[in-house]
């Protein structure tokens, strides 16, 4: 069993156990209640068809108890749980009452987006153009990333549900999918956890997606908590009535108004207090009346508490509890979305450096091309090269010209997919041309991890992945909707208690009519609304009692409904985290072998790119004393193209996958050195250090100006004779 199974909240759980055996007795007293109630009820009225002579008996699952899931370390916790992008914390309302109360009903604000981008990236630009380390793109990308960007905002989302589930009401969710809206660069090892009940690719406390569109989670399934924000109302009224007069005792005018007040107020243990507080002032010419004017003030305060469905301070406070996990899955999120786009920038940064050094590689074997082709020309002209050769030179020339052409085109596009990751706003000219030089090349430092065996890998992996972490908190949330459920299931009884009183004060009715109001008539005494208000609190006219009111679902099957579909879901989450957890097993794995494989194919390529370049001087020095072709030459220069080819491929590659390794693994930050406080904030102080990585060897620049067409080749001659074309453009 998972130390984080169905012990959810251990403290709450505690002071639930303090009233199990109230509980019980309440539950065995209603049983007899029930039972009761059975005996009275006619056969057939529960039961609509008649069921199979040999009904199928399965043994019962007993919802308390999770699955007998095997042991695995529990996620390492986001840390700081109180991530945001400002000084702003948004689980507190944003007026009190003992500063200016009229912020409370006023709507807040938030400052506007930032769309411009950091002071680093304009220091980074030197002679129109950018110099990019691959420190300096993770840090811009920490800064003007728009995905990131984006996802600071969940985090405050996150925290608005927090106060809003602490008025008793039902969590909105908070978004934790990944954004991954950043062109280019590989995803990485990232799984999608689902948020919503069950383990679903939904958002915390949202939707599941199903066949026909939109199907609803049992998510805040169980009683609504109590509205735990005071609520004050008021109804001031002014009537004025002339009615007809049918018999003596009506007709005539009469002017009442009427003031009342109530107040209503919900507490965590599924309690109710409301109060109403009423007043009149009332005038009228009927003789029966002994007062006119007359004043009355009356009060009833009253107490409700939920006895079976509703009680106690957990099922009343779950929606917090869910808030405060849905507030962690958040935090899990942004830190995943963190690994992901630092993964997706250093992608895109050793796209950008095999780009960069294939146009370094197509300029150098274009430049083979030409020299050879016109050391070829001069041959023919005193007799020693076929025109042939000449021919094929030149077409050589031609393709090493188109492959430049279209290694140079790539350049350029990489330059722009870097830009649009670093970067927030590309408006500026000075910007969107300025060319990008890398300037760090990769090591093939080793890493420990390469060595080290792959089951503390796992484990290490299985420790800090988020989302395993956010697989964890998903399983303890669906464990609180199903305790909801369950409550939900039971009978609705509450206990009440209530006080209240009556006062009454004002003047003799001038048309007082004695045969109905006897002597008091005569009464010449006239009291105000202090009197009214005083007996009324008095207890010389009190209406005070208590009582229960019970309400039993004879079928229940709505109840039966919510709290099978919870379990299930439950289960489905509980299969969900084990599926995480295989899935991280095999990335670990796959991305420590594919680690090994690109060191021995960098080694390969390196040996190869070697061999074929003094392949390549050997053979020119036997062309030039006459001991080999150009035909042999060029097939060398291919050769050489080739192996350089693999060179810059096997070099990304490794580049790439020992980024991966640490965002499989999760260490991605603790490598770098990347604070996640300043990443939710965007402010970072301190640049990112990456380790295996080296500056690049100084040399040429590459050009990203297409060099000229080549000429087209001659028409062949009459008779089939070759023709020597001419000399290409240079």
């Amino acid at each position: 069993m998972h130390s984080f199974g169905i012990r959810v909240f251990e403290e709450q759980t505690i002071a639930t156990h303090k009233t199990g055996r109230k509980a019980a007795s309440r539950l065995r007293a209603l049983t007899a209640v029930m039972l009761t109630l059975a005996t009275g009820v006619p056969q057939g009225f529960a039961q609509q068809t008649k069921p199979d002579p040999a009904p199928q008996i399965t043994p019962k699952v007993s919802e308390r108890s999770g699955s007998d899931l095997p042991a695995e370390p529990t996620p390492t916790q986001t840390e700081p749980f109180s991530l945001r992008q400002s000084q702003r914390d948004f689980t507190k309302p944003a007026g009190h009452w003992f500063g200016n109360p009229i912020n409370i009903y006023r709507p807040t604000t938030i400052a506007k987006a930032n769309l411009s981008n950091s002071v680093r990236l304009t220091d980074l630009v030197k002679d129109g153009k950018i110099y990019l380390s691959l420190s300096d793109a993770i840090a811009l990308a920490l800064e003007n990333n728009y995905d990131i960007a984006i996802a600071r905002y969940n985090l405050d989302i996150a925290d608005t549900d927090i106060l809003r589930t602490r008025t008793g009401a039902l969590p909105l969710g908070s978004p934790s999918s990944l954004i991954s809206n950043t062109l280019s660069g590989s995803a990485g090892s990232t799984l999608t956890t689902g948020g919503g009940p069950g383990g679903t690719g939904t958002g915390s406390g949202g939707a599941g997606s199903g066949v026909s569109g939109l199907t609803l989670t049992t998510g805040g399934a169980g009683p609504l908590p109590e509205n735990m924000d005071p609520y004050l109302g008021g109804t001031i009224q002014f009537d004025r009535q002339r009615s007809p007069s049918t018999s003596f005792f009506s007709g005539g005018t009469s002017s009442t108004n009427t003031y009342d007040f109530t107040f209503n107020q919900g507490f965590v243990t599924g309690t109710n207090f409301a109060v109403g507080f009423n007043n009149s002032y009332a005038t009228t010419s009927n003789a029966i009346t002994l007062y006119s004017p007359q004043l009355s003030s009356n009060f009833k305060a009253t107490i409700t508490q939920h006895i079976l469905q509703g009680a106690g301070i957990w099922i009343n406070k779950r929606f917090m509890y869910q808030a405060i996990n849905d507030r962690r899955i958040t935090d899990s999120s942004f830190r995943q979305q963190i690994l992901y786009t630092v993964n997706q920038v250093e992608s895109i940064y050793w796209g950008l450096v095999s780009a960069y050094e294939d146009v370094q590689a197509k300029e150098r074997a274009s430049e083979q091309s030409i020299k050879l082709d016109e050391d070829t020309r001069k041959q023919l002209e005193i007799g020693t090269m076929a025109p042939l050769d000449v021919v094929n030179a030149d077409s050589t020339v031609a393709t090493d010209k188109e492959a430049l052409i279209s290694s140079q085109s790539n350049l350029n596009y990489q330059q722009q997919i870097v830009k649009q990751a670093i970067a927030r706003n590309l408006n500026d000219p000075a910007l969107s041309t300025a060319p990008v030089i890398p300037t760090d090349r990769v090591s093939l430092e080793e890493l420990s991890e390469e060595k080290q065996p792959v089951e503390e890998l796992v484990q290490l992996a299985f420790r800090q992945r988020p989302e395993l972490e956010q697989a964890v908190l998903t399983l303890k949330n669906d464990a609180i909707t199903l305790r909801g459920a369950r409550n939900g299931m039971l009978p609705t009884f509450d206990a009440f208690a209530f006080l209240g009183g009556n006062g009454i004060a004002g003047s003799v009715n001038p048309k007082c009519n004695p045969a109905f109001n006897g002597a008091a008539c005569n009464s010449t005494n006239s009291t105000g609304y202090g009197t009214a208000f005083s007996n009324a609190f008095n207890n010389s006219a009190p209406d005070k009692g208590v009582g229960f009111t019970l309400n039993i679902p004879i079928r229940n099957r709505l109840a039966q409904s919510v709290q099978a579909r919870s379990l299930m879901e439950y289960r489905q989450a509980e299969l969900r985290l084990e599926q995480v957890y295989t899935q991280v097993r095999m990335q670990v794995v796959n991305a420590q072998f594919a680690l090994t494989n690109d060191r021995a194919q960098v080694i390969a390529s390196r040996a190869a790119q070697s061999y074929a370049t003094q392949s390549l001087d050997s053979e020119q020095k036997k062309l030039r004393l006459g001991a080999s072709t150009t035909a042999s030459v060029l097939l060398q220069e291919r050769n050489l193209a080739i192996a350089e080819n693999n060179l810059i491929g096997a070099n990304a590659a490794y580049a790439r996958d020992r980024a991966g390794l640490y965002q499989t693994l999760a260490t991605t930050l603790e490598h770098y050195g990347i604070n996640l406080g300043e990443a939710a904030t965007g402010d970072i102080k301190t640049a990112p250090a990456v380790p295996g990585v080296q500056p690049a060897k100084a040399g040429r620049e590459p050009s990203t100006t297409p060099p000229p067409p080549s000429q087209p080749p001659a028409p062949p001659a009459p008779g089939g004779a070759v023709t020597t074309p001419p000399p290409p453009s240079r």
